[in-house]
């Protein structure tokens, strides 16, 4: 009887330690992934979308590709 109570001491004590870390290692995790997670869009890839849309005739893509490879 004995042993047992400090197991359940030490059940909670754990507890009160995992929390945290597993906190930490969510935010940690969440915060990889939201710089990694999706790719940012270049320069040159709104470029393309907007010729692609039709708001830019070719010669205005050529010139801005152009200076975008600058």
């Amino acid at each position: 009887m004995y042993g047992f109570e400090h197991f359940g001491m030490g059940g909670w004590m754990i507890l009160i330690w995992l929390v945290p870390i597993l906190l930490v290692a969510l935010v940690i995790l969440y915060g990889i992934r939201g710089r990694n997670g999706k790719p940012e869009r270049t320069a040159l890839d709104i470029l393309e979308a907007r010729y692609a849309r039709g708001e830019i005739d070719r010669d205005e893509f050529l010139k801005r590709r152009a200076d975008l490879a600058e």
